[in-house]
């Protein structure tokens, strides 16, 4: 006869068995979560490094390239070019680096995810605003892309505390409480 235990929150704290009750689920949702970690962590190699995938060797960041900028120079249509303009500069670079680390890194750690998921999917939005589907050349479907999929995931991953299974998320719970770091 197997048992159970239930885990009662301590302090306030609130775990991932009390949000998603099936094993199954939460090992589907952290791998989830470690996936969309993975992508932000690997685009951030990728145009540091110029490992060859989407930015070559000499449009790397170690070598002088323009990450942030890259992006926008490619977003020529849709109302919103000029405000994103405004990233268009190494400060826009260094942003965009570091929220692309820094959101691969939680996500994959599985601590910050609240945090990670906000500032991803803010970056997520300012990227499909930059390049809307529907003004410039067309593409497969004039509403949604892919930054909508990556978005959600991390929402989903956060309010989940995916993070508590395959990750810190139950340690880094037990440093910061609930808060916003959670």
């Amino acid at each position: 006869m197997a048992t159970t235990t239930q885990h009662r929150p301590t302090a306030g704290r609130m775990y991932q068995e009390e949000i998603v009750s099936a094993a199954g689920a939460r090992k589907t949702l952290a791998a989830g979560r470690i996936i969309i970690g993975w992508v932000f962590l690997w685009a951030f190699l990728d145009k540091t490094f110029g490992l060859g995938f989407t930015t070559p060797a000499e449009r790397s960041w170690i070598n002088g390239g323009e990450p942030a900028q890259g992006y926008l120079d490619n977003a020529v249509y849709g109302p919103f070019t000029d405000f994103f303009q405004i990233f268009s500069n190494p400060f826009g670079d260094w942003l965009f680096m570091l929220g692309l680390l820094g959101i691969g890194v939680a996500m994959i750690t599985g601590a910050g995810l609240k945090i990670a998921a906000i500032t991803g999917t803010l970056l997520m939005f300012f990227m499909y605003l930059a390049a809307l589907p529907f003004v410039g050349e067309p593409g497969t479907n004039p509403v949604t892309d892919s930054h909508w999929i990556e978005a959600l995931v991390l929402i989903i991953s956060a309010v989940t505390l995916s993070g508590d299974t395959w990750g810190l998320g139950r340690w880094w719970a037990g440093k910061v409480g609930n808060g916003w770091l959670r």
